[in-house]
């Protein structure tokens, strides 16, 4: 009997795995403040549970120990991980860490930064590192003999056996192509065996920009059992604009796993952020859950109050605080991206 089970963000966690960043190519002209944008960052997640905190080596641990100590970060809560990396983006690099029965695992789902880049040979260490730190085994996703390659940004569950991703990430047959010929069939069945899915909704197309071609964690967010978030673009000469009307329409024909309908609630676009003439992919989708709080990246705009307010009702026992991520973004992604929840 299959007792493997992808927890929800919202259930407690022990803490949040972060990658300290080091390459400064994925935020050209931007480092110096991206590195105090993280200090930030791990500031609000170490209030109130553990930072496991990956660093390049040791000379990089120090250095953002005395960063920590200068922002009154409690120490106590960082749990460095000492590990060479490509780059910092946890959620995809990292291990998926699912519940067993009562236990936890990690599971290897093969990072290649996307089937994009071609430096990611450091990066596949990380989820046996992470695991390994954490006294926990560790799985190699296979499926009919071939590893597979998946991240952490296609992937949104509600913890009760359904979850969303997007055609445009997992299917395209020719752009970033993970795992070439497999259909939504053999994805169904990796999602079943290894995540305990019983129920997969699939949304369309990413958002502009996105450069892992279509994460979903840009688009729709659970954020309870039988809620969603969904970004929708309002200004109809945006080029966002049918790509989140189509997944809109997809949200409101689903059905969760016990057949009952989602309930949709609408989180608007920032203006289009444009830097070096790359439109970048800002998305108030990329939140993060913990447990006593939930951030939420801003960009300086007239529309981050309401997503603010929107994501407040939706989380009324947490304290929802936003994070500017104006710098942060020039890499790509922002929260989420950067983050990997660990369940106790």
């Amino acid at each position: 009997m299959n007792t493997r089970r992808f927890p929800a963000e919202w259930e407690k966690q022990q803490g949040i795995l972060l990658s300290f960043p080091h390459n400064g190519n994925d935020w050209p002209g931007k480092y110096a403040a991206i590195q105090w944008a993280f200090i930030e960052f791990i500031k609000k997640i170490a209030r109130h549970e553990t930072v496991f905190l990956v660093v390049a080596d040791e000379n990089l641990k120090e250095k953002v120990t005395g960063m920590l100590t200068m922002a009154n970060v409690q120490l106590k809560n960082i749990s460095f991980i000492v590990q060479k990396t490509n780059r910092s983006w946890m959620r995809d690099s990292g291990p998926i860490i699912i519940k067993k029965g009562s236990k936890i695992e990690a599971l290897n789902f093969n990072f290649n930064a996307w089937a994009k880049y071609p430096n990611w040979q450091l990066d596949k260490h990380i989820p046996t590192t992470v695991a390994s730190h954490l006294g926990i085994p560790i799985t190699q996703v296979v499926y009919k003999g071939k590893k597979v390659v998946l991240e952490g940004g296609a992937l949104e569950v509600n913890g009760k056996g359904t979850l969303i991703t997007s055609e445009e990430c997992l299917l395209d047959p020719k752009i970033q192509v993970r795992n070439a010929g497999f259909s939504k069939a053999d994805y169904e069945a990796i999602f079943k065996e290894y995540l305990g899915i019983t129920n997969t909704i699939w949304l369309k197309d990413g958002i502009i920009g996105d450069d892992t071609h279509g994460h979903i964690d840009d688009l729709c967010r659970f954020v309870n059992e039988t809620t969603v978030v969904t970004v929708v673009e309002e200004n109809i000469k945006d080029k966002n604009y049918h790509a989140l009307q189509e997944n809109l329409e997809r949200l409101k024909k689903a059905r969760l796993e016990n057949g009952e309908s989602l309930k949709i609630i609408k989180l608007p676009m920032p203006e289009p952020i444009i830097f070096d003439d790359l439109q970048l992919p800002a998305s108030y989708a990329n939140f993060l859950i913990l447990n006593n709080s939930v951030l939420v990246p801003t960009f300086n705009d007239a529309k981050d109050s309401i997503a603010l307010n929107i994501l407040a009702d939706c989380f009324p026992e947490k304290e929802v605080i936003g994070l500017s991520c104006i710098d942060l973004i020039w890499g790509f992604g922002t929260l989420h991206c950067l983050s990997q929840q660990i369940p106790v």
